[in-house]
């Protein structure tokens, strides 16, 4: 059953109507072309209006669409040869994170990601997406690979966030996603971060280090998820819609900070309505950017990324000149 938000019904229904006219006008052998026509380019301007003024939860619904393209979509129509790479060589193999080596444009390059699944079978087996603290010792461990080689890094993120339960806790959580932070700030190589679907927390937070963050139009990026900020703020999760406006958690509200250096253009609609359109738009983004990055040295890029951390959340403070006191932050 195809998964349909109720700001998407006024569409689905002008579809409907448009696939009724055709069969009764191919069982009844009337032309019915002009009426079918005037439906078919009410859709096409009606979709233009929805998803072209989508609301900040409007996007975290379609960031959440059960059939939206993750890393394993994505594989065939971005890399050649990608050969998976399993196991933190401590633990156990954590499914929710996957990565390996492959090709990009004949260039070799690392990939780390996180994946969730597409029914409820496999999501149970991917953790929802929520890795363990061997999914992050994974990650560090390819990722140390590369550096040492001297790959380029990419990292795919989507995750409502880290796995929060007795197990990780009781493995590392906090100390495996302070590691990755702490080593993919010091890498000498060029380091992509693109956010696919949702980017939760700190769980997102642990391989989005980067010279450069990417971010699908539709997607979302947060340090907590909108259900569980209006469980705080308001102590009700029916609040979550304001909360996800509050946030400012959407591409836009991001590039504007500066956080997001490009957005990625989908489909209309979203990623799953058309994935070679967003592959393609998505390989164009990352071409652009890599070729950039590997001409810079080993020591501007660490520089460049360091830099980067550090303009995110700088702001400036005016005081009033009545209190005698100005100056800035």
């Amino acid at each position: 059953m195809v998964q349909l938000f109720d700001f998407e019904k006024p569409i689905e229904e002008l579809i409907r109507k448009i696939t009724e006219l055709q069969k009764f006008s191919a069982d009844k052998k009337i032309d019915l072309s002009q009426e079918i026509a005037i439906l078919e380019k009410r859709t096409a301007l009606l979709k233009m209006e929805i998803y072209g003024s989508l609301e900040p939860w409007q996007k975290v619904q379609i960031a959440r669409h059960q059939e939206r393209p993750n890393f394993y979509d994505y594989i065939p129509l971005l890399f050649e040869d990608f050969i998976e790479l399993k196991g933190d060589r401590h633990f156990a193999d954590d499914r929710s994170i996957v990565g390996g080596i492959a090709l990009f444009n004949e260039t070799p390059v690392t990939v780390v990601a996180h994946v969730k699944g597409k029914d409820t079978k496999e999501n149970i087996s991917r953790n929802f997406g929520m890795p363990h603290p061997e999914g992050y010792r994974k990650a560090l461990r390819l990722m140390d690979q590369a550096e040492k080689f001297g790959r380029p890094i990419m990292t795919f993120i989507d995750t409502p966030g880290a796995a929060c339960d007795l197990a990780a806790e009781e493995r590392g959580q906090g100390e495996a996603i302070a590691r990755c932070l702490m080593a993919m700030s010091g890498y000498h190589v060029p380091v992509l971060n693109i956010i696919i679907g949702e980017g939760g927390s700190g769980g997102a937070l642990a391989l989005g280090v980067g010279n450069v963050v990417l971010m699908f139009e539709n997607s979302f990026y947060s340090v907590i998820a909108p259900e569980s900020c209006a469980s705080i703020l308001w102590k009700d999760t029916t609040k979550a819609k304001e909360a996800a406006t509050a946030l400012k958690l959407t591409a836009q509200d991001l590039q504007r900070l500066g956080i997001v250096d490009e957005i990625v253009r989908e489909p209309l609609g979203g990623a799953h309505k058309n994935l070679r359109q967003a592959a393609d738009e998505l390989s164009q983004v990352i071409a652009k950017y890599l070729a950039c990055l590997c001409q810079e040295t080993r020591e501007v890029l660490r520089e460049k990324r360091y830099q980067k951390l550090r303009a995110i959340g700088v702001y400036q403070q005016i005081i009033e000149k009545s209190l005698g006191i100005s100056g800035d932050l």
